[in-house]
This record gives C-alpha cells, sequence and structure tokens, in this order.
C-alpha cells in the first residue's frame, strides 16, 4: 500500500526521525535511542516512511540502515515551490504597501 507523503510527515515523530537520517544513515536501534518510545512505535514509523518512499533501506551486513531518499524530498519542495512563489509576491505586496503608508505617514 503506498502512504500519502503528506500524511506521513504531518506527524512530528516522523519529522523528527527525517531530521535524524538527513544527516546520516541511521539503524532502527541509533534511531529508537532518540526517542522515549519503544522500538516497536519506531519501527511503525518507519515502515510508514518506508512506504512513502521518504526513506530507503540498505543491508549492510546484519544491520539495516535507513537513509532518506532525497530525489522524494526534492518532488515535495518542487510541490512547494509554487506556493512559495504565491507567498513571496504577497509579501512583496505588503511591502510596498507597508513603505507606502510608512512614506504617507512622514510627510
Amino acid at each position: 500500500m503506498r502512504r500519502d507523503v503528506f500524511q506521513a510527515i504531518a506527524d512530528p515523530t516522523r519529522r523528527a526521525i527525517i531530521t535524524l537520517i538527513a544527516v546520516q544513515a541511521m539503524t532502527p536501534n541509533a534511531i529508537a535511542d532518540n526517542f522515549n518510545t519503544t522500538r516497536q512505535a519506531v519501527s511503525k514509523h518507519l515502515r510508514i516512511l518506508t512506504e512513502c518512499a521518504l526513506v530507503k533501506q540498505e543491508q549492510q551486513g546484519r544491520e539495516i540502515y535507513y537513509s532518506l531518499a532525497l530525489d522524494k524530498m526534492k518532488e515535495i519542495d518542487h510541490w512547494l515551490e509554487q506556493f512559495r512563489s504565491i507567498w513571496e509576491n504577497r509579501f512583496n505586496q505588503l511591502d510596498q504597501v507597508l513603505l507606502t503608508l510608512q512614506k504617507n505617514e512622514n510627510e
């Protein structure tokens, strides 16, 4: 089952896991050490992140390492870019209004 990426990142624990593995690949035990929860709960979060392709697994010997799937993060960033442009335009318009008001106030 493919999960929706935005539902996956809505959870604060999953966002924290993404932040951790963005720096370096980690085992589930190493990830779990950073949370006040069970290893099983962390595994569930990792499964959800894997199902929506935000993280990838790599077997190294007997350990599985989880790392961030940069391609998927780029997809999310690309989707968000359209909103970033809209908001930047609105902020620029607001700056102009505020400058005009300030100019009129000083006159």
